[in-house]
């Protein structure tokens, strides 16, 4: 074992997408994260086999029926030993199943109960179900997203599960340990992937506010509204992305198209724009994406090729900073942040459910009855 959180205990309670990624991120930095999976077959949304349950990887499983008067005396036990619970229950079922945060705080008052919701723990659409897609579009991020004119397009779930959502809670979980390290208490983090969604839309906000923002989706910078900051197409199909803001890596990009800015439409003038891109658009379409790559990459114009997921392991920069690697046959993504002294690592791979519960329980104390 290795990682910044060797040491730490933590309880993962059954869940899909954030509260498993958030479980993950904090075994590949050396938590030793507990799953606990329910007995037989169960729909937990988009079931893969175990090998490529990556969410699952560095965890041991244990298996239970969490409505057994067994089972929650053994959680009980596991809840006086850990040091972070992580759950993903509509508000209340915890509290339902006898592990809600007054009990369990009553057992180990160090405990941080972390709680990942879509709605949060209050207000009127709390116990509503829904998905990324509904959490990102209530603040504000999903109308943002997309092309001028055209509707709305999901950012895969990576805006509301994942970074809205497991990312907060992992910050969460993780300042209220820190905090713990002055009280010697633990406390509950309330985190909403709606919360975290509208976080991560602060800067769009203050533009906004500025008025340096338009709510009409393709009309800003960073929206593919300005050419300087879209994706082309090449001759041979494939596409390439260009960010070139600041105006000396403008300054390149239209360089190494071969383009005179005297003549160009003035890049400031968001009228300009639909021209300007037009002229963009006919180069990119004149060499292949290899072409500009041999070109433009290294170069500070601000310009990467659009690789798809076979593609990036095997570009030399991913491959250099092993980014995606190959662990049990299975290619994925290599642990982040990095550490100088205590590197976190893939740890044993995703387990079949029940796998490793009965070792994690002897490593835990706690005594396995019948």
């Amino acid at each position: 074992m290795s990682g910044p959180l060797q040491g730490l205990r933590v309880i993962e309670m059954p869940a899909i997408g954030p509260v498993p990624f958030c479980g993950m991120l904090l075994a590949d930095l050396g938590a030793d994260v507990l799953r606990i999976d329910r007995p037989g077959d169960v729909d937990l949304g988009l079931p893969l086999p175990a090998k490529y349950e990556l969410l699952g990887r560095g965890k041991r499983s244990l298996a239970l029926d969490l409505k057994a008067p067994a089972s929650l005396r053994l959680m009980l036990d596991l809840v006086e030993r850990a040091d972070v619970l992580l759950e993903g229950f509509r508000p209340g079922v915890m509290e339902r199943l006898g592990l809600g945060p007054d009990v369990t705080g009553q057992r180990n008052p160090g405990l941080v109960y972390g709680r990942m919701t879509g709605w949060g723990q209050s207000g009127p659409l709390g116990q509503a179900a829904g998905h990324d897609i509904n959490y990102i579009a209530l603040c504000g991020a999903l109308h943002a997203i997309g092309p001028g004119g055209q509707r709305p397009v999901p950012p895969l779930n990576l805006v509301g599960d994942f970074g809205g959502g497991a990312l907060y809670l992992a910050v969460g979980v993780l300042a209220a340990l820190c905090e713990r390290q002055r009280s010697g208490k633990g406390q509950v983090v309330d985190a909403a992937m709606v919360d975290g969604a509208a976080s991560l839309m602060t800067m769009f906000y203050a533009m906004m506010g500025a008025g340096q923002w338009r709510e009409q989706r393709g009309a800003n910078v960073v929206d593919s509204g300005a050419p300087w900051y879209d994706t082309y197409e090449c001759k041979d199909g494939g596409f390439v992305a260009v960010g070139a803001i600041e105006g000396k890596f403008y300054d390149q990009l239209t360089k190494a198209l071969g383009l005179d800015q005297n003549v160009l439409p003035n890049r400031h003038d968001p009228e300009s724009w639909p021209a300007l891109r037009k002229i963009f658009a006919e180069r990119f379409r004149a060499r292949t994406r290899d072409e500009w790559c041999a070109l433009m990459e290294g170069s500070d114009a601000c310009f990467a090729p659009i690789l798809s997921m076979t593609e990036a392991p095997h570009h030399p920069h991913i491959a250099a900073r092993r980014t995606l690697v190959e662990h049990d046959d299975v290619v994925q993504p290599a642990p982040a942040p990095r550490f100088s002294r205590t590197p976190g690592a893939i740890r044993p791979p995703p387990r079949h459910r029940g796998d490793g519960g009965a070792e994690a329980l002897r490593d835990w104390g706690v005594k396995q009855a019948d």
